[in-house]
């Protein structure tokens, strides 16, 4: 059965089996009901590091899509002051910003399906980009690769070298996109690479493999999108395990768990709530941070939604549908 309980029992196995301390975050992925790694968390994960401590290695077991990667360089540090050994428990993915938290492990562990993915960032600004045809309120996410990707064709590939070319090219760029906007992009890509390299010297990288690893990670990977499994994650040198035959049955329960827990696989949808009926009141969780010493903190959408009447001047009232949300963030449920 799904459920808290059930998992603590998984988190105790795992802590017998890795002669570790766990720690769970998940950021659900369940389409509508989305979330990510976002800097709210640590005030949260520092209740859970506190009934952990003392201990010698914590298991983080990570299963998110990616988000503030600020956030998660904050994260990653907080974690280690508090143990000796580092490993991260990848189960299915750990994308993006949840890359970069693995890379400031001692040590990955993947099972056969588990996937990491490129570090490169997109950046979200009110000063973005206007989304064609869209509402003017809503600005598309830069990214930072796909700026540096333009200038290189323009440089590389086309060979342009003419200065007034170029400066046309750039006067081009910056009237799609704006100027500070460009400035924060080149300030963010140099970032992700310095916060990459000091995070894998925990896993005592030589210079030259970590090169290699956040040149790949960063934009030679060629898209946002590309999955890296365990044995390509191996192969650019980092510090990856296999988990053993239980382990890996135990993993696969636990991530059951999660989808039914979270509902991962079945989308967010209002007027599926309903379901014909006028009102019906609805508490999705979202989101799990855990740990088998301090229970369970989970992001938490509740409400009521229904069907409502929309005055129409040009004729018979349309049938809208109202989400009253009532409470809608991180609380401790167990």
């Amino acid at each position: 059965m799904a459920g808290y309980d059930a998992r603590k029992s998984i988190y105790e196995q795992i802590e017998a089996s890795r002669e570790s301390r766990v720690l769970a975050y998940v950021t659900g992925d369940r389409p509508g009901a989305e979330t990510q790694v976002s800097p709210e968390i640590v005030d949260l994960f520092v209740d859970h590091l506190d009934a952990i401590w003392p201990t010698k290695r914590i298991s983080l077991i990570l299963y998110t899509n990616g988000g503030d990667t600020a956030a998660a360089w904050r994260l990653i540090n907080l974690i280690r002051t508090f143990c000796d050994e580092l490993e991260v428990i990848v189960p299915v993915k750990a994308l993006s910003a949840g890359t970069l938290i693995c890379l400031g492990a001692n040590k990955i562990v993947m099972t056969k399906q588990a996937t990491l993915g490129p570090i490169d960032p997109s950046l979200n600004s009110p000063l973005g980009p206007i989304v064609p045809g869209g509402n003017p309120n809503h600005r598309a996410p830069v990214s930072v690769e796909a700026v540096q990707g333009y200038l290189d064709v323009a440089i590389n590939e086309l060979k342009i070298t003419d200065g007034a070319a170029l400066a046309g090219i750039w006067t081009n760029l910056s009237e799609k996109i704006h100027p500070l906007v460009l400035g924060q992009i080149f300030r963010t890509r140099q970032q992700i690479r310095t916060l990459a390299r000091r995070l894998l010297e925990f896993q005592k990288t030589e210079a030259d493999v970590i090169d290699r690893i956040v040149s790949f990670l960063c934009s030679e990977s060629g898209s946002h999108d590309h999955t890296i499994n365990r044995r390509e994650a191996r192969g650019l040198g980092l510090a990856v395990e296999n988990p053993s035959q239980e382990l890996y049955e135990i993993l696969k329960a636990l991530q059951q768990d999660y989808v039914e827990s979270l509902s991962l696989r079945t989308p967010f949808n209002l007027d599926t709530l309903l379901a014909g009926q006028q009102q019906a009141d609805y508490a999705t969780p979202r989101a799990l941070i855990e740990s088998s010493a301090f229970g369970s903190h989970q992001f938490v959408s509740e409400g009521t939604v229904s069907r409502i009447e929309v005055p129409n001047p040009m004729g018979p009232p349309q049938v809208g549908i109202q989400d009253m949300r009532r409470f809608e963030g991180w609380r401790k449920e167990a």
